[in-house]
């Protein structure tokens, strides 16, 4: 990848902008929305990462970019985009899906631009902890060869999202949750949408991913759901979505692979158990892989009030799922979202609040 840290004047205009919101307490970015050509992982490197960088990975800027509010002035507002991908299934070749980059990039904006921000998160109204059961399949589903699999065994309910974005192929990573609508897939945000910015396209959904296989099937998505506070101003502290996914062969998602249950307004500092498919180096995205740990608070970054554990997954595990507990069996509590450093040894997750709650629901019923 070309060398992308010499836009030394750029970055001191990022400072003086700095400097201005210890004075006047508000930002306007002018970080831009389309064209987004080229992918580095956001987990793998973004401290690194100097805002000129950012800017010469994601396209131009505009003078029309939303401002972004350190108040949650909307709510639990969801935003909803329809999909019409019929031929997204046979779009996504096996050469396709090998070749798809990390979607991380698409968050990474939104996470520059929050860095630039108040130290304080945004207080979202308190709310009781309230728990959603998954449900197992309701057939047998086939056996997955695992034979080649050199790390976690493939989990039914959890998989592989590829989807199109400014011309451009990406993977993360998802997980079926439990839903009245029994086709709800939950993912980053920023595997949904640009923050802010255009919806994806092409957006599929492959359970139990394993060395290009997709033995349950690839489900295309009818539509696409995200916090508003995601789709309008990027804020890293709602970088979460779900999917509702059509039926296939006459089928819905949770009935073929199952379904876990979701938390939300749970303690903080739990331990948990997350899982992805990282594509970068030194993973390829093939496979399943897994972290555990005890969460702890992001210091670098408070106003995103994430959590983080202990995780060197790298960039195409966002969008996989936290799980309360120690196994894939417990309550889905968080998604993999950002870490910092070509080394990070932290993944952070955004907290389930009341906000995503209302996403989740809404998503559910659809």
């Amino acid at each position: 990848m070309k060398h992308l840290f010499t836009n030394l004047s750029y970055v001191r205009y990022l400072r003086s902008r700095q400097s201005a919101v210890a004075i006047t307490d508000r930002l306007t970015p002018s970080i831009g929305r389309n064209n987004v050509t080229k992918t580095k992982t956001l987990a793998t490197s973004l401290l690194s990462l100097s805002a000129a960088a950012i800017l010469a990975l994601v396209g131009t800027t505009s003078a029309n970019a939303a401002p972004v509010n350190t108040t949650d002035s909307s709510g639990a507002a969801v935003s909803s985009h329809a999909v019409s991908d019929a031929g997204a299934a046979d779009y996504w070749t096996p050469e396709r899906m090998k070749n798809a980059k990390s979607g991380d990039i698409l968050g990474a904006k939104a996470l520059e631009r929050g860095k630039l921000l108040g130290k304080a998160p945004v207080t979202e109204a308190p709310g009781v902890v309230s728990s959603i059961a998954g449900q197992a399949p309701a057939t047998d589903s086939k056996a997955i060869d695992r034979k080649v699999n050199q790390s976690e065994t493939p989990v039914k309910h959890i998989g592989k999202i590829f989807f199109t974005l400014g011309g451009s192929n990406y993977v993360c990573s998802g997980n079926s949750v439990t839903a009245a609508n029994k086709s709800t897939v939950s993912t980053a945000g920023h595997c949904v949408n640009e923050g802010p910015g255009a919806y994806a396209t092409n957006f599929v959904f492959v359970p139990a991913y394993l060395n290009g296989a997709a033995p349950y099937g690839k489900w295309t998505a009818k539509a696409l759901y995200s916090p508003t506070q995601w789709a309008s101003n990027g804020n890293m502290q709602y970088d979460t979505a779900f999917a509702v996914m059509n039926t296939l062969n006459g089928q819905r998602l949770a009935d073929v692979v199952g379904s876990s249950g979701v938390q939300f307004n749970a303690a903080r500092g739990l331990s948990y158990k997350s899982f992805g498919y990282p594509a970068a180096s030194p993973f390829n995205g093939e496979s399943l892989k897994s972290c555990s740990g005890k969460a702890t608070n992001d210091p670098y970054n408070p106003q995103f009030n994430s959590q983080g554990i202990p995780c060197n997954m790298t960039g195409g595990s966002s969008g996989g799922p936290w799980f309360i507990g120690t196994s894939s069996t417990g309550y889905q509590n968080s998604v993999n979202s950002y870490g910092y450093g070509s080394n990070s040894t932290t993944m952070y997750g955004p907290y389930w609040g009341t906000v995503i709650q209302s996403t989740y629901n809404t998503a559910s019923a659809s």
